[in-house]
């Protein structure tokens, strides 16, 4: 096809604009728009494990609490703004193991829990207190429809008072999680 036929081909000169605007807008609009829908996930409350030394006569259950609340914060915050993740509300969730935080013990309970609540996957963690100043943080991720264990992983770092567990969750979240190729 030489120069002229293509010219003639394409309606002649009015076409131009229409070729341009195409060739402008369709990039743009094929990479606005998402390859895959964010996975919906449960994200239940990080559970705290006290393994350290007169657990039950030291610490602060109230102080406790509220970092285990920031924990969870943080970590279906960065879940949530990673794209991948459509955070779903686990406050409806009334089984046993999510009121008496032992979730992390019931091999898997979790996931028919995460679907009842409408999830594809749910996603369980713990803090275990080793010392007062050194603790791991570990979570298991898994699929809802088959309980099948799709990701998990356990911090090395073990060093950190109490007000640092947040930051140890989410940074491991995103290192072992959403750094990962999609579950």
């Amino acid at each position: 096809m030489n120069g002229r036929s293509l010219f003639h081909w394409v309606g002649g000169w009015k076409a131009v604009p229409a070729i341009v605007l195409l060739h402008a807008v369709l990039p743009s609009t094929l990479a606005a728009s998402p390859q895959t829908d964010p996975v919906k996930i449960a994200v239940f409350d990080f559970e705290l494990e006290d393994a350290s030394a007169g657990a039950s006569i030291a610490g602060d259950s109230d102080a406790d609490d509220q970092y285990m609340k920031a924990v969870s914060t943080a970590v279906r915050q960065e879940i949530e703004n990673s794209g991948r993740y459509r955070v779903i509300d686990v406050a409806g969730a009334d089984a046993q193991a999510v009121g008496n935080r032992s979730l992390w013990k019931c091999n898997g309970c979790d996931a028919g829990i995460a679907l009842a609540l409408g999830a594809e996957q749910s996603l369980i963690g713990v803090v275990r207190r080793i010392t007062r100043t050194e603790y791991v943080v570990s979570f298991q991720l898994r699929d809802a429809k088959t309980g099948a264990r799709l990701a998990g992983q356990q911090s090395d770092l073990r060093m950190g008072a109490n007000y640092s567990w947040s930051r140890g969750a989410a940074g491991l979240i995103k290192s072992g999680l959403l750094e990962s190729p999609r579950q």
